[in-house]
């Protein structure tokens, strides 16, 4: 069997990190994803996908990605049932994030105020390097 998720889109609004009674760091996040298949006519299509990270995850999205910025990720769908304030049963369905990228888009063509995230390399989430020889232009 098989449960992998890649989306590249962006972020709704600002992440709000949370740490639980047990000490763990939690995010949870909404990126938007355009469809790449526009009908003839119509208006192009987003999907809007829930995500929740955890521990190192969650505190590096947190410190680097805020409203609006463009960010890559890989996980796994997960669902859960949970019952609503009225007591109503529901069901979740959400990424849990494991790695978080960046995408190479330059901080000033994003409309966020979090800043922070240019010059910055992750090969995995919480190993993030800041590296200010980082040139704006790529070497190749």
């Amino acid at each position: 069997m098989l449960n992998r998720v890649v989306l590249m889109g962006r972020i709704t609004h600002d992440p709000e990190l949370k740490t639980l009674s047990s000490g763990v760091s939690t995010l949870s996040f909404t990126v938007a994803v355009d469809r790449n298949y526009t009908p003839k006519g119509a208006e192009k299509q987003t999907d809007f996908i829930n995500c929740v990270a955890w521990r190192q995850t969650a505190e590096f999205i947190s410190k680097y990605f805020g409203k609006g910025a463009l960010i890559a990720i890989d996980g796994t769908i997960q669902t859960r049932k949970y019952q609503d304030k009225s007591g109503a049963p529901r069901t979740a369905t959400e990424v849990v994030v494991e790695n978080a990228s960046f995408t190479g888009e330059k901080r000033d063509t994003v409309n966020s105020q979090s800043g922070g995230y240019e010059g910055v390399q992750s090969d995995n989430v919480g190993d993030g390097v800041i590296d200010d020889s980082l040139s704006d232009e790529a070497p190749f």
